[in-house]
């Protein structure tokens, strides 16, 4: 698989990425999180109208390998959360970072809430880093 990191995304450590459009976040998982993940078979998002936290997970991903909690890069309510990523999990790893999105959020606030995130070129550099021996 060929890696991408959409450089109009901000990244987490744990492989959530956000992408902001005025104050709607649209957030999932990243292809490298997937890649590990291997064939992905259960999702669970949060409810429309949820509240969402950063440091707060908001759901779990599940694979036959493992299951990973996941958490938002920024805090506020759920708006919309992504029906056919939830019936076919499988296809998050089709298109990760178009249709395969989890949710959308109305940020709440920005202050500051951006700070911990890593652009693609600061979430590519500490992929690279994690992989060597």
């Amino acid at each position: 698989m060929d890696l991408e990191y959409p450089d109009d995304l901000q990244y987490l450590d744990s492989h959530e990425y956000v992408r902001l459009d005025g104050e709607i976040a649209t957030i999932g998982i990243s292809g490298y999180a997937i890649e590990q993940l291997g064939d992905i078979v259960f999702l669970e998002l949060p409810e429309i109208g949820d509240a969402v936290e950063v440091g707060d997970s908001f759901g779990a991903i599940e694979s036959v390998k493992a299951a990973e909690d996941l958490y938002p890069p920024v805090s506020g309510t759920v708006i919309d959360r992504n029906e056919q990523m939830i019936e076919e999990p499988e296809k998050v790893a089709e298109d990760p970072y178009g249709d395969g999105w989890l949710i959308k959020v109305r940020v709440s606030n920005l202050d500051g809430e951006l700070d911990d995130t890593l652009s693609a070129s600061e979430y590519q550099a500490q992929l690279e880093g994690e992989e060597e021996p």
